[in-house]
């Protein structure tokens, strides 16, 4: 039998964890509240609930959808998003168990080199990475992807190398004998022991570039707005600020990378606890 201390613990720890839940889904609710709202009523009443008085339906969505081009910005971020994740894992999977399988003095440099990356601020290169993107005709779409895979190379690295190292080395050499050569071992071996690792690393850089609002508008702002950059368009001058409209918009710019998180968030706490205690 638990004693009444360790009980009395328990309760404690479940009252804290429940606050802080509260309070971290708090402005997500307040977001969704006021997106009913007259755009008038949100600034005076943030925190109230939509009465008859203030409630305007779906009116702020369809608003929010004309003035931004809700749609367009949808695609392009879903587009950008999907494939600099896909290219991240790839890359990055393959890169770590190279420099982790491999032990020379180029490959500890590459690894040191990756992390000291994840310690650059973005503030310190951006200019300079913009005119070089602008020079390498990287402005677009799809060249954006590419810059992504720079900047998402370091942390995807580091977590992906820690959990290499926990697979027996054995199992590779086993495929080997049976005729595997390295790109069929990975493929057919590794890859598939590396897939909690993945998506974990697939949900934190899905969450960064579907919110990243400074790296797209640098780049491709004017001619492909993305989701956070078309949000912006609703920020007018005094007084004219759609306020209704702007909530309304962050409620369906949220809803995606919710779903893809809550249909993964199983895998998370896996794969990056095996990735960096092996670390």
């Amino acid at each position: 039998m638990r004693s009444a201390k360790a009980k009395r613990l328990d309760n404690m720890i479940f009252v804290v964890l429940t606050v802080m839940s509260i309070l971290f889904m708090a402005p997500i609710l307040i977001v969704l509240m006021n997106s009913f709202k007259g755009r008038f009523f949100i600034s005076t009443a943030p925190f109230s609930l939509p009465t008859s008085q203030t409630f305007v339906g779906i009116k702020n969505y369809f608003t929010g959808i004309e003035k931004t081009g809700f749609f367009s910005a949808f695609g392009y971020s879903l587009f950008i998003t999907v494939f600099s994740v896909l290219v991240i894992v790839l890359f990055t999977s393959m890169t770590a168990w190279y420099i982790t399988r491999v032990k020379t003095k180029s490959t500890k440099v590459l690894y040191y080199a990756f992390v000291f990356s994840m310690i650059v601020p973005f503030d310190m290169v951006m200019f300079t990475m913009s005119k070089m993107a602008n020079m390498l005709h990287l402005d677009n779409p799809i060249g954006i992807i590419l810059i992504y895979l720079g900047f998402g190379a370091g942390l995807s690295v580091f977590i992906f190398s820690g959990f290499v190292k926990s697979i027996p080395l054995d199992i590779e050499e086993a495929a080997t004998i049976d005729g595997c050569n390295p790109i069929q071992t990975f493929f057919r071996i590794v890859l598939p022991i590396l897939k909690p690792t993945a998506i974990t690393v697939a949900i934190l850089n899905a969450m960064w570039v579907w919110n990243d609002y400074r790296l797209p508008y640098l780049l491709i702002g004017s001619d492909y707005k993305t989701i956070p950059i078309a949000l912006q368009s609703l920020q007018g001058g005094y007084g004219s600020k759609d306020m209704g409209a702007m909530m309304a918009m962050l409620v369906l710019a949220i809803v995606p990378i919710v779903v893809f998180y809550l249909s993964c968030q199983k895998y998370i706490i896996k794969g990056v606890v095996a990735g960096a205690v092996k670390g």
